[in-house]
């Protein structure tokens, strides 16, 4: 079973910078895609960006430019640059992978325990 560990989170001004990083704990399973989402208080989880293993890049349209996802493959790892954040930015932010079955042609998801971002002045 993969597990991600996100970090980076924390309290932050508008208009100000944060950097998470999500960790998958091993790389024996294939891993096809990871992606970041988030969920604001009363609010439906949802779709931030993603990444493929191939290196393909999507964004959520309205946070395209402000967002960035980016991978270190040495180590496992995806990180968010978030720069010119705003209130409504403020939500938990989750990881989320997309992994083979092995032995079958299944993809299951597996989703990290989410990191606080909190945009206020």
């Amino acid at each position: 079973q993969v597990q991600l560990v996100e970090s980076g989170g924390g309290l932050v001004q508008p208009g100000g910078s944060l950097r998470l990083s999500c960790t998958a704990s091993e790389s024996s399973v294939r891993i096809y895609s990871l992606a970041w989402y988030r969920q604001a208080p009363k609010k439906q989880r949802e779709f931030v960006a993603t990444i493929t293993s191939g290196g393909v890049i999507n964004y959520a349209v309205s946070l395209q430019g402000r967002f960035t996802i980016s991978e270190d493959n040495t180590k496992n790892t995806i990180y968010l640059q978030m720069n010119s954040l705003k209130p409504e930015d403020t939500a938990v932010y989750y990881c989320n992978a997309l992994l083979e079955v092995p032995g079958t042609r299944d993809v299951k998801e597996s989703w990290g325990q989410g990191t606080q971002v909190t945009v206020s002045s």
